[in-house]
């Protein structure tokens, strides 16, 4: 096996995990809507998840473990797509809150300050802001 391969070994591990992280949000109220499918099957494609994949990440998405980007630009980036599949079906439930905070946690945030984190972050998310001001604003929170 190639450094090469490893490396896509990892990288697709650390898409699917991601990609699992989202599943658990949309079924964190038990069903996947319709909306939160479509969300799904673009983030699956853009995250190059395969369709036997998909099956299964489906089926087996609690097993999957949350792991943090080393970077806080890239958790970011995560929390960004979290926060969007909580607003994908337009209905905003205390579970799917809950779930999001814990995940945000599982990425790197603190404790003491993770509600606050997820409040500012799924505001930006509701106003539609893009990635970039998304990841300036929450920088900025604290300030």
């Amino acid at each position: 096996m190639s450094i090469s391969d490893l490396y896509d070994s990892g990288f697709r591990k650390r898409n699917e995990d991601h990609f699992a992280a989202m599943v658990r949000i949309a079924m964190s109220d038990t069903i996947i809507t319709e909306d939160e499918k479509k969300f799904l099957d673009r983030t699956a494609r853009n995250l190059d998840i395969s369709e036997e994949d998909y099956k299964a990440i489906l089926k087996e998405y609690k097993t999957h473990k949350i792991n943090p980007p080393i970077t806080y630009e890239n958790r970011l980036e995560r929390l960004f797509d979290l926060g969007r599949m909580v607003y994908a079906d337009d209905e905003l439930g205390d579970k799917q809150v809950v779930m999001l905070e814990r995940l945000a946690v599982g990425l790197g945030f603190t404790v003491n300050n993770v509600k606050y984190v997820v409040d500012k972050a799924l505001s930006l998310v509701n106003e539609g802001v893009d990635l970039d001001t998304f990841k300036e604003e929450i920088k900025l929170m604290n300030r």
